[in-house]
């Protein structure tokens, strides 16, 4: 057989070509696979969340209120709103509280017949019976205000003889036609005292006249609080004075009405001291402050008026507005790989009143953000300060949007990042 060289050069050469060809083809093959599943993993990648760069403000911090402190007795101020005691002297010390037993009284009677808004509830029949009671407290040297047998009083008017010129003939008056006897009044009374935890006050009859009544400031303040809640009696111990026409005209005891802020509540006089449950309003920028103190065994009540007045001027500069956020205020930034940017703001402002050196401090809560649009909520502030909480929307001031196409495409593996956590920071 005749080999032929030309022939098996030409296969060779076909061979070499077609190993070329093909290999050309399977590396094209292989570049359009590969790329493809690059392109659909690119282009499919979830886009992580960015994590917040908090910023939250610094606490503050006002300088302690300086005190102008009665220097006797047993004594607490706390105001509406506010936990605990702005200021307090022997506060758990039980001492007789005298008159300020009528608050009690009017609470227990107004409880069991309140009286609606604007009126003046039930009509009083006074008798015979109330003129012997009358001319008893005369002889114990008890406060009386005047009645008469056959007139009637409506319940309002009622309080107001006992409450205004400290009426003990009217304290018991009222106990009996609210309640039939002063032993069912004082059987009410007591539980009505454990119902509002009033646990260190000792109710021995209506009208305070016995030093079995006792009490202390820490339970006074809680006594005060509630008087002030109910309409009708808080409308009664801020009056100077009232007219009723079977009475002729009622002057308020307490002779601190109207000045220092003072509006209420109800005077108390043993033989040996002199105690005040008071009441006063402060303005404090766009709001009102209520203050509730009592002070308890003063030698007569002009050195214990003059010692209310005292601490309540100096009580009053220590309440302050304080606004720690403003509206649109940065609190947390957030930055994308592919350049977006966007900061997490205040929503609202918020404010808050606070007494003397109470810290206020803002805790940011900000969450993790993948795609947002513009406004939208991802955490909020929380304003604390003492008992008081403000919470306040964070929300973005610009979107955070897909990277496209042509970023996903240019930046192999820029989109697999770990999900971070949200951040909290005071």
């Amino acid at each position: 057989m005749t080999d032929h060289p030309a022939s098996d050069a030409r296969r060779r050469v076909y061979r070499r070509r077609r190993i070329v060809v093909f290999g050309a083809l399977a590396v094209v093959l292989a570049l359009l696979v590969s790329g493809g599943v690059y392109a659909s993993n690119a282009l499919g990648a979830p886009i992580p969340a960015a994590a917040p760069e908090v910023s939250a403000p610094e606490p503050i911090v006002a300088e302690p209120q300086a005190l102008a402190l009665p220097g006797f007795g047993g004594y607490a101020v706390g105001a509406i709103g506010f936990d605990g005691l702005l200021a307090s002297g022997e506060a758990d010390r039980s001492m007789p509280s005298a008159s300020i037993t009528k608050v009690i009284t009017a609470l227990v009677v107004l409880d069991a017949h309140p009286i609606p808004p604007g009126e003046g509830g039930p009509e009083i029949a006074y008798t015979e019976a109330d003129i012997d009671i009358y001319w008893d407290m005369v002889a114990q040297n008890g406060s009386v205000a005047p009645v008469a047998a056959g007139s009637s009083l409506t319940l309002r008017e009622s309080l107001e003889a006992m409450l205004l010129p400290s009426g003990n003939n009217y304290a018991i008056s009222l106990a009996n036609w609210a309640f039939g006897s002063g032993d069912e009044f004082l059987a009410v009374a007591r539980a009505w005292l454990e119902e509002h935890g009033l646990t260190n006050t000792r109710i021995a009859d209506s009208s305070g006249l016995s030093l079995d009544n006792v009490s202390t400031p820490t339970d006074l303040i809680e006594l005060g609080k509630l008087a002030l809640a109910d309409p009708t009696l808080a409308e009664i111990v801020a009056t100077k004075r009232v007219d009723v026409p079977e009475l002729g005209t009622l002057e308020n005891s307490n002779k601190l009405l109207g000045t220092h802020g003072v509006d209420g509540i109800k005077t108390g006089t043993t033989d040996d001291a002199a105690n005040l449950l008071f009441s006063a309003d402060f303005a404090v920028g766009s709001s009102t402050v209520t203050v509730v103190g009592v002070l308890l065994g003063g030698e007569n009540h002009t050195v214990l008026r003059s010692a209310i007045a005292a601490m309540l001027d100096s009580v009053a500069p220590g309440f302050h507005e304080v606004a720690p956020l403003e509206a649109g205020q940065q609190l947390a930034e957030y930055e994308t790989p592919w350049g977006d940017s966007a900061r997490a703001t205040a929503a609202d402002g918020a404010s808050m009143i606070v007494w003397s050196d109470t810290p206020v401090e803002v805790e940011v809560h900000a969450e993790p953000v993948a795609l947002a649009s513009s406004g939208e909520q991802v955490g909020t502030a929380v304003v604390r300060a003492g008992t008081q909480e403000v919470t306040v929307p964070l929300v973005l001031d610009a979107a955070i949007d897909d990277p496209g196409t042509w970023w996903r495409l240019t930046n192999p593996g820029a989109l697999d990042v770990a999900t971070p956590q949200s951040v909290d920071e005071r």
